[in-house]
This record gives C-alpha cells, structure tokens and sequence, in this order.
C-alpha cells in the first residue's frame, strides 16, 4: 500500500510539474528567478501578482478576465439552448441522426485554424471583429459538437415510457422538454456548461485572430505582459498571469467536480 502511494505521489508530481513550478516562480522575484531555478523560493513576494492586478495605460488584467468571462459563459450556454432540442429530435424523432449527428461530431476534429480566413471575412463584413459577441459565438460553434455529443447521449438513457406517460397526460411537446426531459438531463446540461466553459476559456487562435482591443480574451492579454522593454521575458510576471489566468476554470472544476463524475457514471450503473 505504501509503495502505490509513493508511485502515485511521484506521478502526479511529474504530470503537475510544468503548473507546480509556474505557481513557484509566480512567487520569486526578478532577481531570484534568474539565479535560483530551483522550486525553492527563498524570500517569497506578491510582487509579481501586485503588478498583474494593478490597472495601466496598457494593461488592464480585469478588462481582459471580463471578456473573456462574457465570450466564455456565450460559448457554453448557447451551444446548451441548440443542442438540447436538437438531441432531443434526433434521439425522439430521428431527425439527423444518420448524416447530420456524425457530421457535426466531426467538424470538431478538423484543425479550426482552416476556418481562419473565412470567418475573419465574415465577421468583418458583419461588424463583430473585436467584439465579445463576435467571440462567444465562434467559441459557441466550437463548443457544439462536444455539447451535441453529450446530450444525445443523456437523452438516449432516459426511458421512453416516461415521456409516453407525460404525453398521456396532456403534455406538449414543449411542456415535455421544459417539465420532463430537462430535469432528467439536469446531470449532463451540468457537464456540458462546465466543458464548454472551460474549452471557451482556454481558447486562444480566435481570440488572437478576431480581437484586438475592446474584446481582448485573457488567454491573448497575459501574452501582453510577458515582454520587457529590453525584449526579454520577466519569467515571475509571466508565471503571475498564468496564475490568475487559470483560476476561473480552475475553480470551476473543483466546484463542479462531483456533478460532472456523477454525470460521467450515470450511464454506467444504469440498470
């Protein structure tokens, strides 16, 4: 039992490496960065994380973390209110799901850096360039298929007779998905936001190619704060902004964790 734990502790540590040992220099300062590479920190500071949080001409931390929480919560929710009626017909009713369900599954495995140039024309075209709008929904397109995927999935395990038994009552269609359906797919909806969010999050080409100011995501704004005047790179400041740039997915995660290994092993145990 000892010697699994100590293999366990030894693997996680090397997997966690790269995120320890930012969150370790993200606490030395300037100096101690370049002569201690160690993950030792001999006279921690905050002043890495102080000059992140503190607003400039240039750099505005909480502007980047609010576009990026708008682009975020448009590209998790929206692929949620399609995917869900949508899996629904195509689990019910057949709709799609020989050509279209396959079809939008794997558009995600195409490389997105080939939608570069035409959804850049598009958007500039249609006035949403460097805007949070503009950004939530080509992060929403991303999102759908992962969101489409799940559903069919969570609509498939409920029984049909529970929906038999709600039409016999009277229920509509839409009284249906809203009083019956929702409630059962409460569990995957919860899994599908938290994914979504996190992917949306994360995202960094779009935000690179369709933003240059007002809508600026935190994944391309700590970019901003990496490079000195001299042209180097201030390693503490850069680990700092990884940091707080982690966080909102990070918590996220935690909070939502055994929701989501619940969601995961509903399917497993049913029956």
């Amino acid at each position: 039992m000892t010697l699994r734990w100590i293999v366990f502790a030894f693997a996680a540590f090397i997997l966690n490496f790269p995120v320890i040992a930012t969150l370790i220099t993200a606490f030395k300062g300037a100096g101690e960065v370049s002569r201690n590479p160690s993950l030792w920190v001999q006279a921690p500071t905050l002043e890495n994380f102080a000059t992140v949080l503190t607003v400039s001409d240039r750099l505005n931390v909480y502007h980047y973390l609010w576009n990026s929480t708008v682009a975020a919560l448009i590209g998790a929710v929206l692929p949620m209110l399609v995917a869900f009626p949508l899996a629904w017909a195509m689990v019910r009713r057949g709709v799609g799901r020989g050509v279209l369900f396959p079809l939008v599954v794997n558009l995600r495995a195409l490389p997105l850096i080939i939608f570069a140039i035409p959804l850049y024309m598009m958007f500039s075209v249609a006035g949403l360039l460097d805007t949070r709008l503009g950004l939530g929904l080509i992060l929403a397109i991303v999102n759908l298929p992962l969101a489409l995927l799940l559903l069919v999935n969570a609509v498939a395990e409920i029984p049909a007779e529970i929906e038999e038994a709600a039409h016999m009552d009277g229920a509509r269609t839409g009284r249906l998905l809203l009083r019956v359906v929702l409630p059962l797919c409460r569990p995957a909806l919860i899994t599908t936001f938290v994914f979504g969010f996190i992917t949306a999050w994360n995202e960094f080409l779009f935000g690179l190619m369709l933003t240059t100011r007002e809508a600026v995501p935190m994944t391309v704004g700590a970019s901003f704060f990496f490079a000195t005047s001299g042209g180097g790179v201030q390693w503490g400041l850069a680990a700092a902004v990884m940091v707080v740039a982690a966080l909102p997915p990070l918590v996220l995660g935690l909070v939502m964790y055994r929701r989501i290994t619940g969601s995961m092993v509903a399917g497993a145990v049913k029956g």
